[in-house]
C-alpha cells in the first residue's frame, strides 16, 4: 500500500441526543448523532417518537381534515 495517501485516524467520542456517549475511531474529529443503540427502538424494544424540526406537527396539520372526516364517518 502507498504511504501518505490515507487520512489520519482520531479517537473520537460520539455523543447522542439522549446523552449517551461512546468512543470509536474516525477520520472526523467530532460526531453528534440523533439516535444511538441505547435509544433506538430496534435495540430497546420501546417506541420513541423523535421529532426533528416539528415534522410531526406539520404532518398533523396537513392531514387534520382527513382524520376528522374519518372520525365523523365512524360515528355515523
Amino acid at each position: 500500500m502507498k504511504k501518505g495517501i490515507h487520512p489520519p485516524l482520531y479517537e473520537v467520542t460520539v455523543t447522542c441526543a439522549c446523552g449517551a456517549t461512546f468512543k470509536t475511531l474516525s477520520t472526523r474529529k467530532d460526531y453528534k448523532v440523533d439516535i444511538c443503540s441505547q435509544c433506538h427502538p430496534f435495540f430497546t424494544g420501546k417506541q420513541k417518537l423523535v421529532d426533528t424540526a416539528g415534522k410531526v406537527e406539520k404532518f398533523q396539520r396537513k392531514y387534520r381534515k382527513f382524520f376528522e372526516q374519518q372520525e365523523q364517518q365512524k360515528k355515523q
